[in-house]
């Protein structure tokens, strides 16, 4: 996994180079400011060798206020396959949910706590650089609070909200499972019927899960 780091705090971006060299992957670049991000990764791609994904801070130089997932977001329209996955200090829900409305699959947002549990982390990085989800519960919790009030998911049944939470956060259905302590094939029962009530057909194949959960974050 080919990976640049975006992040001011110098101290921070060497502890995340540290955390996934460690464990193999690449840290191609580490950038401290937007524009040095965009200037970075654009360079990259236009060498034929565009990252994996990009790991970057919501909050970047000069403002401090949305440079990084202004960013982050611009990149993912540049680049469709490009995997992308912010941290922030807090649930910012405006930034949320415009870098995962986005069109593509391979996005996460996490709250920088989360940086602390190392395994999950790098498992979100990678889950993300394969085009998966990595929501941070928080985040989870505030967006789908939110879509409740929206027409799209009013079919969807308390539980399948709950296993539709879970799947945001980037969980297998044997995952799923475990957490909500019912059988896997409960959990294929009730993903079965998000998808029908989503209007996500069999022809949308593995991405039907990701489709799923960006259905209900741009609602």
């Amino acid at each position: 996994m080919r990976v640049v780091i975006a992040e001011d705090s110098v101290l921070l971006r060497e502890g995340l180079t540290r955390l996934l060299t460690d464990r193999g992957h690449e840290v191609v670049a580490g950038v401290g400011d937007a524009d040095s991000l965009i200037g970075t990764v654009e360079e990259l791609a236009g060498r034929g060798a565009l990252p994996d994904v990009v790991v970057a801070d919501v909050r970047m130089p000069p403002t401090h206020t949305d440079e990084g997932v202004r960013a982050a977001v611009a990149l993912r329209h540049a680049h469709p396959g490009l995997g992308v996955l912010v941290l922030s200090q807090y649930v910012e829900e405006q930034y949320a949910t415009e870098l995962l409305a986005g069109s593509g699959s391979g996005v996460g947002y996490l709250l920088k706590d989360r940086v602390a549990e190392v395994r999950e982390f790098v498992d979100a990085v990678v889950r993300v650089a394969g085009g998966g989800t990595a929501l941070d519960p928080e985040v989870v919790a505030q967006l789908l609070g939110r879509s409740r009030r929206q027409d799209v998911l009013a079919g969807l049944t308390p539980r399948e909200r709950e296993v539709l939470g879970l799947m945001a956060e980037g969980r297998t259905n044997s995952a799923v499972a475990r957490q909500l302590v019912v059988s896997d094939g409960a959990v294929e029962k009730h993903v079965g019927n998000i998808f029908m009530k989503l209007g996500l057909s069999r022809s949308e194949g593995d991405h039907r899960r990701v489709l799923a959960v960006l259905t209900y974050l741009r609602s």
